[in-house]
């Protein structure tokens, strides 16, 4: 478990440098990929949050995400790349590392998982970079 902990702080580290760097044009396409999908989301009710994470994964590689969600709500964590990925996943777990079950979407460059948090707290989201190769990618969620 601690083993498990120091990779999500290390990547959590990589993760937030990258907010402070403007976005490339591939980046841009990517949030647009992950927007694409969570419009579908909106058509159930879903509101898209604002702000996102993008960033550059490689084969087999992953990003991780820190969220802050809340009991009673549902949330779609939607995922877009640009055409170099192939397949992506998207898994979501809690504060103590416990992988959290989820409803899943898997579209070549897009993916999304979907739940509803039993207890408010801090969950984090891996994207994986499952086949293809580096690429840029975008995280939007949404809830209701």
């Amino acid at each position: 478990m601690k083993f498990l902990v120091s990779i999500f702080a290390a990547t959590l580290v990589a993760a937030t440098t990258a907010f402070a760097q403007p976005e490339s044009d591939t980046e841009v396409n990517a949030h647009k990929a992950a927007l694409d999908l969570a419009g579908a989301f909106s058509n159930e009710g879903f509101k898209i949050r604002d702000g996102h994470w993008a960033g550059t994964i490689k084969p087999h590689d992953h990003a991780l995400i820190a969220v802050n969600l809340y009991a009673g709500n549902q949330y779609w964590f939607s995922v877009g790349a640009t055409d170099a990925a192939k397949k992506l996943a998207v898994n979501v777990y809690d504060e103590t590392g416990k992988l959290v079950q989820t409803e899943s979407y898997n579209e070549g460059e897009k993916a999304a998982a979907g739940f509803s948090p039993t207890s408010s707290g801090q969950y984090y989201v891996m994207v994986d970079l499952v086949d293809g190769n580096e690429s840029s990618v975008c995280l939007v969620y949404s809830y209701k």
